[in-house]
């Protein structure tokens, strides 16, 4: 592959895997990000066991991935969490449709903040994901809840670090912000 030329999202699946990066095609550029840092990953886990804990306990028909290839209109990208209906991940895909996803969550990193924070909403929103959540670090751990409304996001929510918020979509779950990064 010539390095200079338009990437597109075979060119992406066809690199060898890597457990020190991420890849992620915006358009037709190649983005490599460095795999998140442990407090990242100890609160993706977290909140990946208390997601699918929710789902199960309300019957909700959905599978919660880490890390997994979602195809978008506009490229490929790897949010840090994803609710995706059970029957879209049933064969063991590569990739998920982002038809299938109901929700996902990025957890902000120092690297990836305007990310995070923009570009990626942007994206699922263009895309008709309709539950976006965004977790942050610093100062202290915040949860901001989004739905989607007009083909955009309109926040709901904000779970503060210490309290305990119960939010009911895409299925109930009580979720303290504190406890998710905490060793």
């Amino acid at each position: 592959m010539d390095p200079t030329a338009p990437w597109t999202v075979v060119d992406v699946l066809d690199l060898p895997e890597d457990r020190t990066a991420r890849y992620e095609l915006l358009a037709d550029s190649l983005i490599v990000s460095p795999t998140p840092g442990v407090r990242h990953q100890r609160a993706s886990f977290r909140l990946h066991v208390a997601l699918d804990t929710a789902a199960r306990a309300d019957g909700a028909p959905v599978e919660i991935l880490e890390g997994v290839n979602v195809v978008l209109p506009s490229g490929l990208v790897v949010p840090d969490l994803v609710v995706a209906d059970a029957g879209a991940t049933a064969d063991d895909p590569v990739t998920v449709d982002i038809d299938a996803v109901q929700l996902v969550v990025e957890l902000v990193s120092p690297g990836n903040r305007t990310m995070d924070r923009k570009i990626k909403p942007l994206l699922y929103a263009e895309a008709a994901v309709p539950h976006f959540w965004r977790l942050e670090f610093d100062p202290a751990p915040m949860l901001a809840v989004y739905e989607l409304e007009g083909g955009r996001y309109v926040e709901r929510t904000t779970a503060l670090a210490g309290a305990t918020t119960r939010l009911d979509t895409p299925f109930p779950i009580e979720i303290d912000p504190a406890t998710l990064s905490r060793q």
